[in-house]
């Protein structure tokens, strides 16, 4: 597990648990990015960090964490959780404070009865039909293993270093994408539709690889993107499912431009401004 090195230009807290992945893989993903330490805490502990307070040691909060959602319901799975007043309080202060937040993958998915937290993030990926912003909307899809080319859309420095377009193999997401509050860093050349992807809510009932009668409306290609968290820049990156990708020097580029970047004054700045 990484170890936090006072003496280190960047310290990072990383918050997991709620979806299975490889921990020594993950590692890994952050072993290489000199002049930054990162420390893993699991949910429900990373929850209690999650304030100025808390935050005051570290410059940058990862989430790679999945809260809120509860698969072994007895039944009308998962079953949704509600966030602690404590929680709620602590986050919005430690926004409103200005740290940077970069949120991976399945991040998406967290706290799914807390609407803030979606507004925050610039989305949502929904284990069940729900309301977004008060509209109806059904379960998010999920597809494994799906090779696919990405293209930075503006120069920007999360995405200073990258090719103009790089391929992973990797799960992708037909969920919802707040797409006038976000600023596109990254679209992927898959096609967003339903045809091409499974149910999430047919998967936590027993059915994976299911999509039969369901229906998604078409979604967002964008797959990484910048926006303002009350005032805290906070970068989304939806790639990151497992192994291939952790040691994938593509990926591994973009989510440590993603955390110098959250972490900088720059940053803080741009988010401010807003």
């Amino acid at each position: 597990m990484p170890r936090i090195d006072h003496a280190a230009e960047l310290r990072a807290l990383v918050a997991v648990r709620g979806h299975p992945f490889d921990r020594t893989a993950f590692d890994r993903l952050f072993e290489g990015m000199a002049g930054i330490s990162a420390t893993m805490v699991d949910q429900p502990a990373a929850a209690l960090l999650m304030t100025p307070e808390g935050m005051a040691d570290f410059d940058v909060l990862v989430l790679y964490d999945m809260p809120g959602v509860d698969f072994a319901a007895a039944e009308d799975r998962p079953g949704l959780l509600q966030p602690s007043a404590a929680l709620k309080d602590g986050m919005r202060r430690l926004l409103g404070a200005g740290k940077g937040v970069v949120a991976l993958h399945h991040a998406l998915a967290g706290w799914p009865t807390w609407d803030e937290y979606g507004d925050w993030l610039g989305g949502r990926f929904l284990y069940k039909p729900g309301l977004v912003r008060g509209e109806p909307r059904p379960d998010s899809g999920y597809r494994h293993d799906i090779t696919h080319t990405l293209r930075p859309v503006a120069p920007h420095p999360v995405t200073a270093g990258l090719p103009d377009s790089f391929t992973l193999t990797d799960e992708l997401y037909l969920a919802e994408t707040f797409e006038s509050d976000i600023i596109p860093l990254l679209r992927s050349d898959h096609a967003f539709d339903d045809r091409g992807f499974w149910s999430a809510a047919a998967a936590v009932n027993g059915r994976m690889f299911d999509n039969e009668g369901w229906v998604h409306p078409p979604g967002s290609n964008i797959v990484g993107w910048v926006k303002r968290a009350l005032a805290s820049p906070l970068v989304y990156l939806q790639p990151g499912d497992g192994p291939s990708v952790y040691d994938d020097p593509n990926y591994r580029r973009l989510v440590e431009n993603a955390i110098r970047w959250a972490a900088s004054p720059e940053a803080l700045d741009w988010a401010r401004s807003g």
